[in-house]
């Protein structure tokens, strides 16, 4: 199972990212590349806990029945719904965006399961690092391919 916890799985998401142009176009979803980006980092950021989103309403209802479509073998849908928390629409640099996130996969992966969060997922609930690791691999394999990666 893929993870970023694997040096090797690690190193080749990096090479993915590096390899994202500005000008890569979206196969599915709203998002332009540089937004993508930029969402990506947001969610390794919650994942380690640099920003802890409030638990959605329907989460709470029905995400513990979902959890294992996270860090399952499965790659995640196409046009999946997201976390408002970790999405941002201004203007951004996408030289910017692209350090930040290689940045942050590295610190992810450097810091290990006792850098992961215990705040609760805001659709899944409490995971473990392990179950972080897989799906935060997955988030971003997902955005990768969106945009050809």
């Amino acid at each position: 199972m893929n993870n970023l916890f694997s040096p090797t799985d690690m190193q080749d998401i990096l090479r993915r990212i590096e390899n994202i142009q500005p000008d890569a176009q979206r196969q599915w979803g709203q998002m332009e590349v540089v937004q993508m980006l930029n969402h990506c980092t947001g969610a390794l950021k919650m994942a380690s806990g640099e920003i802890n989103p409030p638990r959605a309403f329907i989460g709470r209802l029905i995400g513990r029945f979902f959890r294992s479509k996270y860090s399952d073998k499965e790659p995640f849908e196409k046009n999946s719904p997201t976390s408002r928390a970790i999405n941002k629409a201004e203007s951004l640099d996408f030289d910017r965006e692209k350090a930040q996130l290689i940045s942050q996969v590295q610190k992810f992966h450097q810091g290990g399961a006792g850098n992961v969060t215990t705040h609760p997922h805001p659709f899944f609930g409490e995971l473990t690092p392990d179950e972080w690791s897989i799906g935060m691999w997955k988030h971003l394999d997902h955005h990768l391919r969106q945009f050809g990666g």
